[in-house]
């Protein structure tokens, strides 16, 4: 089975937006759902940043996008792993759900007025199912890690998304240290 990356990316931020819903409306529901939020908006932001964010920045040349959208991402991940350790009956954890719901709805919005248009601009049908195909095995690869696990190979991505100098000299810490200064920007 095989899909367009776009509308794969597409799909994926509806569940999102489901489940931010969901998070909203039936607090009952967020020690459960917390979790398969997190999961989810890991392993998309890893396939994204594998697969599909390399292919826009070096073949269709969406360098500033990109760079843009993966600062996002990195914001969003500190964001959702302060979510994930709140205790989901507190007033702070409310809080973190609306912060973050409004980044991540940011996010779509961009990367859908931008990014996906440059994609199915810049690319043929054949190469957005090649990027499916790719996106979906690294998003399945991903599923169930949780924010701030990001191996140093998966920080490397991140910094030649950003177009951070010098990244492949960096250790780990380094490598995160400077994508959250870049994040917090």
């Amino acid at each position: 089975m095989s899909a367009d990356v776009v509308e794969l990316i597409m799909q994926d931020h509806r569940e999102v937006e489901r489940l931010f819903d969901q998070l909203k409306n039936s607090p009952e529901t967020r020690p459960l759902l917390t979790p398969v939020l997190a999961a989810l908006l890991v392993a998309h932001s890893r396939a994204e940043e594998a697969e599909v964010y390399p292919a826009a920045k070096d073949e269709a040349g969406d360098v500033e996008d990109v760079a843009h959208s993966q600062e996002e991402h990195a914001k969003a991940e500190q964001m959702l792993k302060r979510l994930v350790e709140a205790d989901p009956e507190s007033d702070q954890y409310g809080q973190l759900l609306t912060e973050l719901e409004e980044a991540i709805s940011h996010h779509v919005e961009e990367e859908e007025s931008k990014v996906l248009p440059d994609l199915k601009e810049a690319f043929d049908e054949q190469r957005r199912m090649q990027l499916g195909k790719a996106f979906v095995e690294s998003r399945t690869r991903h599923l169930g890690e949780m924010p701030g696990e990001a191996t140093k190979e998966e920080l490397q991505w991140q910094a030649h998304n950003m177009g951070l100098a010098g990244a492949s000299t960096m250790d780990k810490a380094e490598l995160e240290k400077e994508l959250k200064a870049r994040a917090s920007l």
